[in-house]
């Protein structure tokens, strides 16, 4: 009975100390920089300037992130509405997405696997050797492939 007693004081003892540890927790939330969207566990950022893939790239990377990766219909539509709310447009824009590595072979400049396939008829087609993804291209605001050097807006994305 004294062992049950004992145990059951340390027991409490614990609970308390740690419940007075966690209320002098501060509890820091994650937010977005200013100027940029946050959609589930990602921050967003349209950015008009004209660049090649490559230089939207380095950008987004200066910014601690990388052209955006995108995962499903729901997060595609995310960033378009993004894009609308600041052109009120849906400009052909650079995301992550090449295949530069090998044609066909697709892949997200951020390393997330490219599991979320929503090109336009006919695409990627790979003329003149197309290696790198825009998003809201021809009326169906779809993907497509264009050659990387071409300058266009595009989407950085990071972690907040």
């Amino acid at each position: 009975m004294k062992m049950m007693l004992t145990v059951t004081l340390l027991v409490c003892a614990m609970m308390a100390l740690t419940s007075a540890a966690g209320d002098n927790l501060v509890v820091k939330r994650s937010t977005c920089p200013s100027g940029w969207t946050r959609y589930n566990d990602r921050c967003f950022n349209y950015v008009p300037t004209m660049m090649s893939w490559a230089q939207a790239e380095k950008h987004c990377q200066g910014q601690g992130g990388n052209l955006a990766s995108v995962h499903s219909f729901q997060e595609h539509h995310a960033i378009q509405s993004m894009i609308y709310t600041r052109t009120h447009l849906y400009p052909a824009t650079w995301i992550g997405g090449y295949d530069a590595t090998q044609e066909g072979v697709w892949f997200w400049s951020d390393g997330t696997p490219f599991k979320f396939y929503y090109w336009a008829d006919g695409e990627p087609s790979n003329n003149k050797n197309s290696h790198c993804l825009l998003m809201n291209f021809g009326g169906q605001n779809k993907f497509d492939d264009q050659p990387c050097y071409l300058r266009g807006p595009f989407v950085c994305a990071k972690k907040p």
